[in-house]
C-alpha cells in the first residue's frame, strides 16, 4: 500500500531503515550518514554497537591524533604561544586520557546503536532522507536540537559539579586539568551514556531525521569538543576570542578543567555562554587567557625555551601501554 493511498507518513508504513535516502551531498552521505542508517539493517543491536564503536574509535584516534601531533608532539613557539596552560602533560597522563577515552567511547556508542535499533524496528519516530516532513522540518530540527542539546549538556554538566553522587562520577574527567584533544569523551560510563542519551530521546519524542541527528552530534559536538579540549586559543578570531560575549571557547573549557570542582561549576556550558550567565556560573576572577598572558609578557620566546617538551614516542610502544611505569623507568636510564 503506498503512502499516497493511506495518507500516512512513510515512517509508519515503512518503519525499517533499509533504503535510506540522504539529504547531504552525495559523497558525504554515502560515506557517513547513509552508512550510519544502513548499519541497523543487520538487525542485531550488538553488531550495530560494535560497528559504531570501531568506526568511532578510528575516527577519534585519527582526528584527535592529528591535532595532538601538530600542537603537542611538535610544538613551535607560535603554537605554544596560544596554549592556555604553558606546560605540556607527560606521556603517562596522555596514556591515561586515551584509556579513559576508550572507556567513554564504549558507553557513548551504546545510545546511537540503540537509537538505530529502535528506529529500524518501528519503536521510535526516526527516519532517513527528507521524507514526508520536508526541508522546513529538517532546518527547524537542526536548530531545535542544537539548543536543546546544548542546554541538556550544560545542565547535566552542572549537576555533575553540584551533587556529591554525580561529582563522584564526573571527577574522573577532571583528572585531566591540562587536557589534550584525547580527553573529549574521557569520562566514566554513566557520564557518556547520559550525554549521548538525546540520540535516543529525540527520536522517541518527535520525528527525527537520523542522518541529520548523527551528523549534528559528530560535527557540532565531537568536532567542537576537540576544539574545546585542544588546549590552545584563537587570539585573532573575534567569534572565538575568549572575551567574546556569546560563545564558549577553548579558554573557558580549559578554565573549567583547571578551576572547577565540586560546588564550583564554572563554565559548564558547551556552545553558548547564556546558560552560565543565567545560572550565575561565569568565572568571576581575573582573566588568565592567552591574550591577557601575552599582554603581561608571559608568552615570550625566552619563556618558550624554558618549557619542557615531553617525549611522546612511548605512546607508540606496546610495552608502554602494557607496563608504563617499567617502560618509563627504562627510558630514563
Amino acid at each position: 500500500v503506498s503512502t499516497q493511498s493511506t495518507g500516512l507518513p512513510s515512517r509508519l508504513t515503512q518503519p525499517k531503515l533499509t533504503q535510506p535516502q540522504t539529504f547531504l551531498l552525495p559523497s558525504l552521505s554515502r560515506a557517513s550518514s547513509g552508512m550510519l542508517c544502513e548499519l541497523s539493517v543487520w538487525g542485531n543491536f550488538w553488531i550495530t554497537w560494535a560497528a559504531i564503536t570501531v568506526l568511532a574509535f578510528f575516527s577519534l584516534m585519527f582526528f584527535s591524533g592529528i591535532v595532538f601531533y601538530f600542537y603537542y608532539v611538535n610544538p613551535t613557539y607560535d603554537t605554544w604561544r596560544t596554549k592556555s596552560n604553558p606546560k605540556y602533560p607527560d606521556a603517562l597522563k596522555v596514556r591515561e586520557e586515551i584509556l579513559m577515552m576508550m572507556k567513554g567511547l564504549c558507553s557513548a556508542s551504546f545510545c546511537p546503536a540503540l537509537s538505530l535499533y529502535l528506529s529500524k524496528n518501528g519503536y521510535s519516530q526516526g527516519y532517513c532522507g527528507v521524507g514526508d516532513y520536508g526541508w522546513t522540518w529538517l532546518i527547524l530540527q537542526f536548530f531545535v536540537f542544537l539548543i536543546a542539546s546544548d542546554f541538556f549538556e550544560f545542565y547535566y554538566h552542572r549537576i555533575g559539579h553540584s551533587y556529591s553522587t554525580f561529582w563522584e562520577v564526573h571527577k574522573h574527567h577532571h583528572a585531566f586539568f591540562n587536557p589534550t584533544p584525547f580527553s573529549v569523551i574521557a569520562d566514566e560510563y554513566l557520564d557518556q551514556i547520559v550525554r549521548a542519551s538525546p540520540l535516543v530521546l529525540f527520536p522517541l519524542v518527535v520525528p527525527t531525521n537520523m542522518d541529520l541527528l548523527f551528523f549534528q552530534y559528530a560535527v557540532f559536538f565531537y568536532a567542537y569538543g576537540v576544539y574545546l579540549h585542544w588546549g590552545h586559543e584563537f587570539v585573532d578570531v573575534p567569534l572565538l576570542h575568549p572575551h567574546n560575549y556569546h560563545i564558549n571557547t577553548a579558554f573557558q573549557h580549559y578554565l573549567h578543567h583547571a578551576i572547577s570542582s565540586k560546588n564550583k561549576p564554572y563554565h559548564t556550558g558547551f556552545f553558548f555562554k547564556i546558560w552560565d550567565r543565567l545560572f550565575g556560573s561565569l568565572y568571576p576572577g581575573e582573566c588568565f587567557c592567552v591574550s591577557c598572558a601575552i599582554k603581561k609578557g608571559e608568552r615570550t620566546r625566552q619563556k618558550f625555551k624554558d618549557v619542557v617538551i615531553p617525549n611522546y614516542s612511548p605512546l607508540l610502544s606496546v610495552s608502554f601501554w602494557l607496563d608504563p611505569q617499567r617502560e618509563s623507568a627504562k627510558r630514563k636510564k
